[in-house]
């Protein structure tokens, strides 16, 4: 009987041991689940479906683009369990139901739009950012969620370089997270303007070679003009991408594919190296 109680306490205590080790661990990291999707305003799906496509990623937040007015956001977010919508009033080139929104499993604060018109013939505009504020495990992370229009050349007035120069630097949270239809390849000048800010592409940590993939078309795949959705965070919050990638629907449900990832902060920045 003393053998076998002496056991129990042993086993009890290596059990509970293991137990706070998991919790400590827990407690240096945030995960966060994002993902990014052009919907084309709601043409090939509804709002409906696109939540129950997602919902198995158990998703956090989620930057949409050309996406409808009113309550389309919303109404995604209540498949899924996510409560928390911002609604840009920007419609991309003044197109119909082209809008920028986020849904957030959280709290959304200090929502504001950024307009990123450009005086050039070559720019569709206007072209936007939505930006909000959450709170995950007490950690505030800010979020972009954008549209903007290709750039082939290096000039110093287009939609990448006006959110690299203005919006961006503005952003003094330490964690963050820019997202969404590019219209750019890596590799692109427009996107080593917005690298060149501090932020990484989730490609990078994940080694997936995006120039062999493509976001666009999915639709028309014969088509395809490359992986142009991309996901973006700031080096400043010694972040590192987990999982994620372009997730791939036997039914496209948009004329692009969504991109999601699983982006680890540290919770103290000061004890990271």
């Amino acid at each position: 009987m003393k053998i076998r109680l002496i056991l129990s306490i042993l086993i009890f205590a290596w059990c509970g041991a293991g137990i706070r080790i998991d919790a400590s661990e827990s407690d240096k990291a945030i995960h966060v689940r994002v993902a990014a999707y052009n919907v084309e305003f709601g043409k090939s799906a509804s709002p409906e479906e696109i939540g129950k496509m997602f919902k198995p990623y158990n998703l956090d937040i989620i930057g949409f683009n050309e996406v409808p007015d009113g309550d389309w956001t919303a109404r995604v977010g209540k498949v899924m369990g996510m409560k928390h919508t911002y609604v840009g009033k920007i419609s991309s080139a003044n197109h119909k139901d082209k809008y920028k929104s986020i849904l957030s499993r959280t709290p959304l604060q200090d929502t504001v739009e950024h307009e990123l018109t450009v005086q050039r013939k070559r720019s569709w505009n206007p072209a936007s950012v939505v930006q909000a504020v959450t709170q995950i495990d007490g950690i505030p992370i800010a979020f972009h969620s954008l549209h903007i229009c290709r750039s082939t050349d290096s000039h110093d007035t287009g939609h990448a370089y006006r959110l690299a120069n203005e919006i961006l630097p503005k952003d003094k949270t330490d964690r963050i997270i820019v997202l969404g239809d590019f219209n750019n390849e890596m590799g692109d000048s427009a996107l080593q303007k917005i690298e060149q800010t501090g932020m990484r592409a989730t490609w990078e940590d994940l080694k997936i070679d995006v120039s062999n993939e493509f976001t666009y078309n999915a639709l028309d795949p014969k088509k395809n003009h490359g992986v142009i959705d991309h996901i973006f965070y700031s080096t400043k919050s010694k972040a590192e991408v987990t999982e994620g990638g372009i997730i791939e629907l036997k039914k496209a449900l948009s004329d692009h594919k969504p991109v999601w990832a699983n982006i680890v902060f540290p919770k103290d920045l000061k004890s990271t190296k």
